[in-house]
């Protein structure tokens, strides 16, 4: 039996109405199989990081408890993905349907060709740090890194949380 983890997951959208995009992942997010939905932070907005010629985003996370592999849950979350309209293009941080991002796998340090998590560069981005905040406010990243810590260097970039979020 696989012991069970702990994994935050980014969400990301900014086409084809991404409130609804953000709330339906997560939705699908609370299903996966043999996993255990625990919260999903409120929706966010954020400028959109790279190209500026495109919408905002709308942003959240949720935690879920898995016995699912690391490489298990990212093909669940490519799954989910493509269900919702996501085509993969050569474009980095362009616009897409719907992004889900594995931000943290218990306490696991992981780099293969297709993951890296801790997520790249999570700990600088707003859009990640303070919805993790709203639902993990005393976690401490795989590195010792208290997420506090982090929070008190990430200055908000205009994110702000949407009046009638999840």
């Amino acid at each position: 039996m696989t012991q069970r983890q702990t994994c935050y997951i980014g969400v990301g959208a900014n086409l084809n109405h991404p409130v609804q995009q953000a709330q339906v992942a997560i939705d699908a997010l609370k299903k996966l199989t043999n996993s255990r939905f625990i919260a999903a932070s409120p929706l966010y907005c954020s400028k959109p990081l790279g190209p500026t010629d495109q919408p905002d985003y709308i942003n959240a996370v949720v935690a879920i408890e898995t016995a699912m592999d690391p490489e298990g849950l990212l093909n669940a979350l490519q799954s989910i993905e493509q269900q919702q309209g996501r085509q993969r293009k050569d474009e980095r941080w362009g616009p897409r349907t719907l992004d889900l991002d594995i931000l943290l796998f218990g306490n696991q340090t992981i780099h293969t060709p297709r993951l890296t998590i801790p997520h790249y560069h999570m700990g600088e981005r707003e859009f990640v740090l303070y919805p993790l905040a709203d639902i993990a406010a005393e976690l401490v990243l795989p590195d010792g890194t208290p997420l506090q810590t982090l929070l008190s260097q990430c200055p908000r970039n205009g994110l702000h949380q949407l009046e009638h979020s999840a």
